[in-house]
């Protein structure tokens, strides 16, 4: 009769281990490796399937089964859970017709975890021009998305010389005072950032240059000193 092969138990030492340890971490941390996992596998799982791919024993733990089942990233259909993604896109093409729905922008944060590729795809869509990426004041990531529309837009002549005729005022305190009155938010905050200036020391007077022709002090600003604005409409 053969000697039975001997058996190994060291990584299943390890599996029990990691197993005891997981199920050891509060509620809430069980619950989120769970919320990972169907974010992850964006696939349907029942507990039992959970219990096996992350540990976390669904079933057997009455408070994890209540955050997760009642998580608002999360579906669950009486037997499956599912993760619920704020938008629920499949490709580049529902997103880029979910962006051309919201003309006045709709926040990145908003699509990230719409699926797995969005990032690539959002970053192929700003470069085929389809969409704009756009940073708030002071953010060096990219918050805002904006829909491109390619239209070609004639704008008559009056309007330009109207627009181009209205005085503009000098200090930036005044100019956000306007859009305010006119129920918009600027995206810059000049009064908080001379504050700070001050705190830190540093003057809030315009750095003195060299005389040039053109608009002098006595100049009025108008749109008409802002030609670039119109460089894309004539």
């Amino acid at each position: 009769m053969s000697a039975s092969p001997a058996l190994k138990f060291s990584s299943d030492i390890e599996r029990l281990q990691q197993i005891n340890t997981i199920r050891n971490t509060s509620a809430a941390a069980q619950t989120k490796r769970a919320v990972d996992l169907l974010k992850q596998t964006r696939q349907a799982l029942t507990a039992e399937q959970i219990n096996e791919a992350c540990y976390v024993d669904v079933k057997a733990n009455k408070d994890v089964f209540d955050r997760l089942s009642n998580n608002f990233k999360v579906y669950y259909d009486g037997t499956r859970f599912f993760y619920k993604p704020k938008h629920d896109l499949k490709d580049k093409t529902q997103l880029l017709k979910l962006i051309q729905n919201f003309p006045e922008g709709i926040a990145v944060a908003d699509l990230e975890d719409a699926y797995p590729s969005v990032d690539h795809d959002l970053k192929a869509l700003k470069a085929a021009g389809d969409i704009w990426l756009v940073s708030n004041f002071g953010s060096a990531a990219e918050d805002m998305t904006y829909p491109n529309n390619h239209r070609a837009i004639k704008v008559d002549d009056d309007l330009k010389q109207l627009f181009r005729g209205i005085e503009l005022p000098r200090d930036m305190i005044d100019i956000e005072k306007d859009l305010q009155k006119n129920g918009m938010k600027p995206a810059t905050n000049t009064g908080k950032r001379r504050a700070q200036a001050q705190v830190h020391g540093i003057s809030n007077k315009p750095e003195q240059k060299k005389k040039k022709h053109g608009i002098s002090k006595r100049t009025k600003l108008t749109n008409s000193h802002l030609p670039e604005l119109f460089k894309d409409l004539s």
